[in-house]
């Protein structure tokens, strides 16, 4: 009898291969031993890795590349240039590049400082040592471990690993501490799963010294990102057959070695080649929509900055033309250089090249003056704010998930306001809003129901075994397994437990217990389902104890019995079932198999009882309609001639190197035929805590939980395969214009996740892979409520209010410049100094749009949680929209307005000079648009007194000192207004007439056409102390603000 592709294989014949030779583009040879012949034809990736994105000399250029890929930052760029030609120059040619270098300079420290972190990871992991297989010198030299660098691996390099420790890069297994050739690792740094998975070397090279293995070839696949795959085939010196390789075989990079003293493997690939590497692509990068909408009023932006330049340049044009006879005289623009000549004596042209070149000129030259129309300052502020947005949900203490000890995370900053906009949830079901800890509850045997819960109880007695996972098991089915041998209701029923306990890929773990008369079984293994139906194998009598590489060891109602495990065909999609083949104590061979009812009953001999399959039939949809998890059991005994004939496609199958996976399932859809109906199972995998209570809340702010009908608040969809997850989520977003948000835990759910516009994985039993494609990963499904409701609620009205803010406080000031230039003969020169035009954007104003961006709550936790309704606001952008920017945009020209012509107005006919005039323009629209702010905030603390105060103070002292200067231009001028009573009755005139259109619009819209969110901050305000002790959340994890 021949083993499974995990163990020997000495008794397979040899026969032709078909797949192609070494030469093949699609296949690499490794020489095991033999680092240099095989690195010798073809240079493999060197074992030093890096993550690190930059180089000190890649660094300023690739960032600055990475940089200007927004297209903003061109604009500024070309700005500074323009203001860097003598015929243009508006500001000093240092002012004019200041903002664009401030930003540019903030994101390439944080920039650098994170590649920094990561170069530093990198020479951690790099300089690592590990045990390298390296000949002695002389004839009679012994082959000896000696240690190396991880960076100086490489492929073809035999490793020696130590338990507990991570092999240095990707090995195929030759040796292990165990006769029979077992490793158990730990996968959990790779893909997050705990439980301990089984690895083995082949007995070929497990019986074979090292320094009979140099002249060994491995051929394998081409590096890629499957890490549950693998395919190659060994061929030892002085043999023509070759040896089947798979996924069992090689010991990944990330993996720890557990419960295994040492292992020994070759190096098949390094570095960047290795799976882990291979996988580390990181999260895609998706875009809110928010700053999607931002870019449309951009555009208008950019529209009303080209009208206000084509006025200044037409009107200049106009202007021109009416003094073209007095610009010889013109003081500061006049035609002729009168001190310099030409040689015919005539005065050369001054600063003058015709009026059509003027116009030109002054259009350019007005784009400078009003460039900070659109805000630079707001990408760096938004970047800021995510960033504060982020620290407060991760510090929150009702995303944390006290059972995994596990915070929110924030993996992707761009998009945290998409969180209080979503429209529709697809949500994965096992592990997301189950708890993926599988409970083992009923069973149909041969045509029997066995779900009465009233039989069920602990088990009884003194088994010698138990499982760590207790099981209640059902009275009537113990007697008849113990009792019941002799009838064939009796016979099936230990079969079926049999069938639970043998096939599978479970490694049992034998552990003292309490008692030292009974062993606890901790059953580790891939699948919740296979550790929950072998523990209720092990409940019935029927416990696996032992795992090898060739044979299982099941004690059978207290007589332990060895089984061969001479062939297994894994669980895959395709198929969605497995099956094993087992060489009994009695030498008979059965082929055990287990699957999805859709995948079984096509394999099922109907005719051979076709009432039990009736009845099974009829149990399966009573146990799935109640949300158990179903598998159907099946059973037959093959001949010595089927089992010789599937042996030889087998080995013909995972030999190839190229098409194995098809071959394998046309060998195993040949052999799973004809099956007889053992029964099924039904295993109960519970909700997580607070999920019904969740979905209702989500329900009810208008979320509709998928889905794939528009009109359906709730769709269901099963047996869905992972890229149908994603195609579902794409039809959504394709035929709609509903905000996605994909949830899962597993990595079946990468593709719908990265597919949706916010990703969020779930920190489950399933692994880490979801988490790690996630753009926000969490604990538990009922975080949903606080994350969408409370804080997507905040971060969306927050961030919605700083973008319209910045693009009213900017046009503000632009339209003040604007008028000036309209009384200045169009020349472009402006009273406020250039360094407060810089310094507008950067420090006067900055500051506290982003304080309350970061720190504002218009409604607190406990109202946003009792009235899911609320969260509609989001959906129907109430916060960010159209008519907002329009009508900020009209309050910004009748601000501007106030604060340039009152002034004007109270000076025209003084001496005083355009310099002080400019100090009180600055001075009062930085604290007209502060108090335009301050009127806005809801929820005051000192940090934002501290921004908003602090910073109208800072002005203050800013211009002061620019007025103090000698040699910057103004010099002493706002000493001369500052003494007087008209300056400080300006400033008062401008706040208040600048104030009355916005005063006025909240006045008329909060009492007559008051918004769901301003009734609500009304009833906050009324709240009495019967609110606060009579809660109406009832999500018991979810406590009130």
């Amino acid at each position: 009898m021949a083993e499974d592709n995990h163990g020997s294989s000495q008794n397979m014949s040899a026969m032709s291969m078909s797949h192609k030779e070494l030469g093949d583009e699609d296949a690499r040879a490794v020489r095991v031993g033999d680092a240099a012949r095989t690195n010798e034809r073809l240079e493999f990736a060197g074992n030093a890795v890096r993550t690190a994105k930059y180089s000190p000399l890649t660094f300023l250029p690739r960032n600055l590349f990475e940089q200007f890929h927004r297209l903003a930052y061109v604009y500024f760029l070309a700005i500074a240039v323009l203001n860097q030609l003598p015929q243009l120059a508006v500001f000093g040619r240092g002012a004019s590049v200041m903002p664009l270098a401030f930003v540019l300079t903030v994101t390439a420290v944080k920039d650098a400082y994170e590649d920094w972190r990561r170069h530093r990871s990198d020479r951690a992991e790099n300089n690592r040592l590990a045990a390298v297989l390296s000949p002695g010198e002389g004839e009679s030299a012994q082959f000896d471990f000696a240690p190396a660098k991880w960076k100086h691996v490489r492929v073809g390099d035999v490793v020696r690993v130590e338990a507990n420790e991570s092999p240095p890069a990707d090995m195929v297994l030759l040796a292990t501490s165990d006769a029979t050739g077992v490793a158990y690792v730990q996968t959990l740094n790779l893909d997050g799963e705990s439980n301990l998975k089984t690895r083995y070397a082949k007995q070929e090279t497990l019986t074979t010294p090292l320094d009979r293995l140099a002249g060994a070839v491995i051929r394998c696949e081409r590096p890629n990102r499957n890490i549950y795959g693998f395919q190659a085939n060994l061929e030892l010196p002085g043999e023509t057959r070759r040896i089947p390789l798979g996924p069992s075989n090689i010991v990944l990079r990330g993996c720890d070695l557990k419960n295994t003293a040492w292992a020994v493997g070759v190096v098949v690939y390094a570095g960047r080649e290795t799976k882990a590497m291979l996988n580390n692509a990181g999260t895609p990068t998706k875009r809110s929509r928010l700053e999607t909408h931002m870019n449309r009023e951009t555009l208008f932006l950019s529209v009303i900055l080209i009208v206000l330049c084509s006025v200044v340049a037409t009107l200049s044009g106009v202007w021109l033309r009416a003094h073209q006879t007095d610009l010889e005289l013109a003081q500061f623009f006049h035609k002729k250089d009168y001190l310099k000549t030409d040689k015919d004596d005539d005065n050369k042209n001054y600063n003058y090249y015709g009026i059509a070149a003027q116009i030109v000129f002054n259009f350019l030259m007005a784009v400078i003056v009003f460039q900070i129309m659109i805000p630079i300052s707001l990408y760096i502020s938004m970047e800021l704010v995510r960033l504060g947005q982020a620290y407060f949900m991760i510090r929150d203490a009702k995303l944390y998930d006290e059972s995994s000890d596990s915070r929110f995370q924030c993996r992707a900053l761009n998009i945290n306001e998409d969180l209080g906009q979503v429209k529709s949830i697809f949500s994965d079901k096992t592990g997301t809003l189950t708890q993926n800890k599988m409970e083992f509850r009923c069973a149909s045997i041969d045509g029997v129901d066995y779900s009465d819960i009233t039989r069920q109880q602990p088990v009884d007695g003194e088994p010698a075994w138990v499982p760590k996972v207790p099981v209640n098991v059902d009275r009537e089915v113990v007697e008849m397994v113990r009792n019941g041998g002799d009838t064939e209701q009796g016979r099936n029923t230990r079969e079926f437990f049999l069938a639970l306990a043998t096939c599978n890929t479970i490694v049992p773990l034998i552990m003292d217990g309490p008692d030292p008369k009974k062993k606890v079984i901790d059953y580790q293994g891939e699948s919740p389902d296979e550790q929950a139906l072998v523990s209720a194998a092990a409940a019935y009598g029927f416990a696996l104890v032992e795992r090898t590489s060739g044979h299982i060891v099941i004690d059978v109602l207290g007589q332990k019995q060895r089984f061969d495990v001479l062939g297994l065909h894994e669980f895959d999609s395709d198929r969605k079932r497995m099956s094993v083949i087992i060489g009994c104590p009695d030498k008979t061979v059965k082929l055990f198999v287990k699957g999805a009812d859709s995948s079984m009953f096509g394999i099922i001999d109907k005719t051979l009882n076709p009432d039990v399959v009736q009845a099974t039939e009829k149990h399966l949809h009573s146990y799935s309609s109640v949300g158990l998890r179903t598998l159907v059991i099946g059973v037959r005994e093959l001949s010595q001639a089927e089992f010789q004939e599937w042996q030889m496609a087998y080995e013909k199958a995972s030999t190839a190197l190229l098409g194995r996976g098809n071959q394998l399932r046309s060998v195993a859809a040949n052999i799973e035929r004809n099956m007889r109906l053992l029964g099924a199972s039904g295993i109960e995998d519970k909700l997580q805590e607070g999920v019904p209570e969740a979905i209702e809340k989500l329900r009810q702010a208008g979320i509709k939980l998928f889905e794939v009908a528009i009109a359906c608040d709730v769709v269901l969809c099963c047996r869905v395969a992972p890229l149908q997850k994603a195609g579902i989520v794409d039809l959504v977003k394709k035929r709609t214009s509903d905000m996605t948000l994909a949830i899962g835990d597993g990595a079946n759910d990468v593709s719908m996740i990265q597919m949706a516009d916010v990703g969020i994985g779930i920190s489950g039993q399933e692994g880490r892979q979801a988490v790690m494609a996630s753009d926000f990963a969490m604990g538990q499904f009922r975080f949903l409520v606080p994350l969408l409701l409370v804080h997507g609620h905040w971060n969306y009205q927050r961030m919605g209010y700083m973008i319209l803010y910045n693009f009213y406080r900017n046009a503000t000031f632009v339209f003040v410049l604007f008028w000036y230039v309209l009384y200045t003969g169009y020349t472009l020169t402006t009273a406020i100094t250039e360094w407060s035009s810089v310094l507008y954007s950067v420090i006067y104003t900055a500051v506290p749009t982003i304080v309350v961006a970061i720190l504002d709550k218009d409604l607190s936790r406990r109202t946003l949680l009792k009235y899911p309704q609320l969260y509609g606001a989001g959906q129907r952008e109430e916060n960010y929209n159209l008519r907002l920017f329009i009508f900020i945009m009209m309050d910004s020209v009748w601000q501007s307005v106030a604060v340039f012509f009152i002034p004007y107005l109270a000076y025209r006919n003084s001496a005083i000079d355009s310099a002080s005039l400019g100090d009180l323009w600055t001075l009062s629209v930085v604290i007209l648009v502060n108090i335009h702010l301050a009127m806005d905030v809801i929820r005051w603390t000192w940090v934002t007194h501290a921004a908003i105060w602090g910073s109208i103070v800072a002005t203050w002292i800013c211009v002061i000192v620019i007025d103090s200067i000698p040699s910057l231009p103004g010099f002493w001028a706002i000493y001369k207004v500052m003494g007087t009573g008209l300056f400080w009755a300006l400033l008062l005139a401008v706040i208040v007439v600048g104030m009355i259109p916005h005063f006025a619009a909240k006045a008329i819209s909060e009492h007559f056409m008051p918004s769901d969110i301003q009734i609500a901050r009304e009833m906050e305000k009324s709240q009495d102390s019967h609110d606060v002790s009579h809660p109406e959340v009832q999500l018991s994890t979810i406590a009130r603000a």
